[in-house]
């Protein structure tokens, strides 16, 4: 399975929160591909930019997703304003009557976190905040959301993080702050596993590897066509995958008869490759947190062979 599930998802609708552009658009546009109706949602649409002021919109995004092969709907949401996310949900309600897959990626700290900064040194409005983005809307979501997703049998919710339980547990990430946020979400795929599973849906925490986000290229100078010329200054950049990995982990997930197994669970998308078989784009299978264990952070030379 190299490419995007066909059709195994028409008939079926997904919210995925936070999707104008790196792994929230990848994951729609897998979706997509799919045959699934995606709702897009963000802050960033074609008459205004959120704080990031970066040229990605859902409006793109949803353009995107029907392009793949399903539908795509923008619907410009604050996921840390509930009547916001209230209003989106009705919407869905009464336009598609049901919800099969909420995907739960808001993020927004990218311009907040502050590397390697104790708690005492970071910024305290700029760390907060990051928490309310991270943490408070995944919870409004979940919130206003989850009832119209109970509707059927055999839902799936996706807590977006970055990194694994078993890392994140015994690695030190980033600040504080981030540490606090990514770890706050992994809890929360475990509590909701708990209580969605007697409900008959199911809730995974899923991170991609390293991200080849449209922000990480403009930060490496290179695009996606030449993204391997970055390898010379950032050599472990070598094991880095595209948006769209983590989209068909998504997919393979939401078509899966038998998802329910990895309820509660922490996943990633090189371990769910191993198992669905699909691919990134390029035909490679990155597995990027047997990699940063084995290879990078104890010091070996950058060398992603056997690790994609």
């Amino acid at each position: 399975m190299s490419g995007p599930l066909h059709h195994t998802l028409e008939g079926k609708v997904a919210l995925v929160a936070g999707a104008t552009r790196g792994a929230g658009r990848g994951i729609a546009v897998e979706l997509g591909a799919a045959g699934a109706t995606v709702y897009v949602t963000g802050r960033s649409t074609r008459a205004k930019r959120s704080e990031y002021d970066r040229p990605e919109t859902i409006e793109e995004t949803a353009e995107l997703v029907t392009a793949a092969g399903g539908r795509g709907i923008a619907v410009p949401t604050d996921h840390l304003v509930p009547s916001e996310v209230e209003s989106l949900v009705s919407r869905i309600a009464d336009e598609q009557g049901r919800l099969d897959v909420l995907v739960n990626d808001v993020w927004g700290g990218e311009t907040l976190f502050e590397w390697e900064s104790t708690v005492w040194e970071h910024d305290l409005d700029k760390g907060l905040r990051l928490l309310r983005l991270a943490v408070e809307t995944h919870a409004i979501t979940s919130h206003h959301a989850l009832p119209l997703l109970l509707r059927n049998p055999g839902g799936l919710v996706v807590e977006m993080t970055d990194g694994t339980a078993e890392y994140n547990r015994n690695t030190y990430r980033v600040s504080f702050f981030y540490d606090l946020a990514k770890s706050s979400v992994l809890r929360m795929a475990f509590a909701l596993g708990h209580e969605l599973g007697p409900r008959g849906a199911t809730a995974v925490a899923l991170t991609p590897g390293w991200l080849r986000s449209e922000m990480m290229l403009e930060n490496f100078g290179v695009t996606e066509e030449n993204w391997r010329d970055a390898l010379e200054r950032v050599p472990h950049f070598g094991i880095s995958e595209t948006p769209f990995y983590v989209g068909r982990a998504v997919a393979a997930l939401a078509a899966d008869p038998d998802v329910a197994r990895w309820n509660g669970d922490s996943l990633s998308s090189g371990g769910l490759a191993q198992v669905y078989g699909f691919s990134d784009r390029d035909g490679s299978r990155p597995d990027a947190w047997r990699y940063m264990v084995e290879v990078q952070d104890v010091g070996k030379a950058a060398d992603a062979t056997g690790y994609r």
